[in-house]
Formats: C-alpha cells, sequence, structure tokens
C-alpha cells in the first residue's frame, strides 16, 4: 500500500502501531464488557457505563486531564480482581469480538511491513491482559502496554507500576530501538490520538491514522501523512490461507491499563470486593 520496501544491508527497523481506532475500530477493552458482565466482573450498571465510554471515545475521546482523573478512579476500583478470570474471558471471547473490528486498511499495513522485514509492535494504553493476545492475533511481534502491580494472591491491588501513555509510549521505542538495533530515523509509526505526538516524532515516518483534531492539526503543521482506515473486517475474511502468529516472543508490558476515553482499563468500572474465591 506504502511502497514499504527494507534494505536488509542497513540496520533493522520496526513499525510501531498504537491500538484503538489505529488498528481496530473501537476501544479493545471497553468490547469485552459484556463479557465481563458475563463473568460476573462488571454489573449491568457498569455495562451502560462502558457502552457511554465507547460512544465518547469513538466521538472524539477525553483530553489528559479526564484521562488523568479516570486512570486514577479506575485504578482504585481495579483492587482485589483476579487476573487469571480477566485472562480467561478474553480469551474466549477475543475471536468474536476483536476479530471483526480490525482495519482491513491496518492488516494491510502490518503485512506490507512484515514483508519488508520489519517488526511490528504494538503499543497501547491497555492493559496486557487484552493487548497481548490481540498482538499474537495480528501476529505482532512485541506489545508494549500498562502494567499494574499483582499481588501474591494473584489480583491487583490497585497500583499502577507503569503507564504506557504520552511521553512514557515514545520512551518504550527508544528503549526498544536500543535493545533491538533499530534505527529510529528509518522506523515507522501510527496513532490516531494527539497524546502519541511524543512516539510519533520520535521516529522518521510518523502517520496519524484516523486522527482527533488535536493530532489532526499536528499533522497538518508538521506535514505528517494522514491515513483514514474504515473497512473493518474479519481477519478470516481476508486471510483464509495466511497464518499470523506472533514472529518472536512479545515483550509484554503486563496488566490493566487506561486507553484513550478511559479504553484499557474498562474492568475496573465497578468494585470487586476481594478475591475471596481466587
Amino acid at each position: 500500500m506504502l511502497g514499504l520496501v527494507e534494505n536488509h544491508s542497513l540496520p533493522r527497523t520496526a513499525a510501531f502501531f498504537d491500538l484503538d481506532k489505529t488498528v481496530i475500530a473501537k476501544s479493545s477493552t471497553l468490547t469485552f464488557s459484556k463479557s465481563f458482565y458475563q463473568g460476573g466482573l462488571i454489573n449491568r450498571r457498569a455495562v451502560l457505563r462502558t457502552a457511554y465510554a465507547q460512544f465518547v471515545f469513538l466521538a472524539g475521546g477525553a483530553d489528559h486531564d479526564q484521562m488523568e482523573r479516570m486512570r486514577e478512579y479506575l485504578s482504585a476500583l481495579c483492587k482485589g480482581w483476579n487476573v487469571q478470570q480477566v485472562k480467561e474471558i478474553v480469551a474466549e471471547t477475543l475471536h468474536d469480538l476483536i476479530d471483526p473490528i480490525i482495519y482491513d486498511e491496518a492488516a494491510s499495513l502490518i503485512e506490507e511491513h512484515h514483508a519488508a522485514g520489519r517488526d511490528v509492535v504494538i503499543v497501547s494504553t491497555s492493559g496486557a491482559e487484552v493487548v497481548e493476545p490481540i498482538g499474537e492475533l495480528l501476529g505482532a511481534d512485541r506489545v508494549v502496554a500498562t502494567r499494574m502491580v499483582v499481588g501474591d494472591d494473584g489480583c491487583f491491588t490497585g497500583d499502577v507500576e507503569y503507564y504506557a501513555y504520552g511521553p512514557t509510549k515514545a520512551e518504550a521505542v527508544k528503549e526498544l530501538a536500543e535493545s533491538e538495533g533499530y534505527d529510529l530515523a528509518r522506523c515507522y509509526a501510527y496513532s490516531d490520538s494527539a497524546t502519541d505526538v511524543p512516539m510519533l516524532e520520535s521516529v522518521g515516518h510518523p502517520y496519524a491514522v484516523n486522527p482527533d483534531r488535536a493530532l489532526r492539526r499536528e499533522a497538518t503543521a508538521r506535514e505528517w501523512p494522514v491515513l483514514v482506515f474504515n473497512k473493518p473486517v474479519s481477519l478470516k475474511q481476508r486471510l483464509p490461507a495466511i497464518k499470523m502468529p506472533p514472529r518472536s516472543a512479545l515483550l509484554v508490558a503486563a496488566a490493566v491499563g487506561a486507553a484513550a476515553a478511559t479504553a484499557g482499563l474498562v474492568w475496573y468500572a465497578s468494585r470487586r470486593r476481594g478475591c475471596d474465591s481466587a
């Protein structure tokens, strides 16, 4: 699609993708709200609340201050949630919920970058209980996501260990470049959100995908290309003969995070009392 041909005599390169509204058409974690409800993790009120959050997210997202308030609020609510239960629910419903909302254009880009010899890295504010399986589905080589502390009982403590948001995404990209030998000047990055400007400007080939208003202004000012992805399609339909396993072990900053417009911490939306059944 973009003529992405790699010269294999040069240093390694990678393509860094934000996830929500960049690779998939919705918020990755909010999409699982019904499944979390059926699994007993959230109540009916929380399902309605996450439906509204999904609407706000798709309509334009939240600003930085709103994101910070939501992160603090939802982080407090997560205390006591059983991590294994979240993983099992995601595994059981992943293909039904996520496969149909992957952008055809994004899947094609991932193919092109792999064909050109580049690693594909998903860099998402959402948590790895959600992002890691999606990365495997997409054939990503690595995943960077928010990490929260998990206690000895296998439950979230409510403390955030690593928050993959804004400048910390750019830091993760630079750390990967150092450890993996990527030449950032020849790397690519894709995002829909102005909060990812630090990540976009850290590479030589930044692209705004379905950009929010602030990112569109930034892209125009910096003359970054703007891509419009609007064709969600099942991988099973578009790639019936292609297997897409992960090409190497995923680099995961694990656990549950907060994504744009509250994506990434949906299971925090309802208080779970302890972890007695774990």
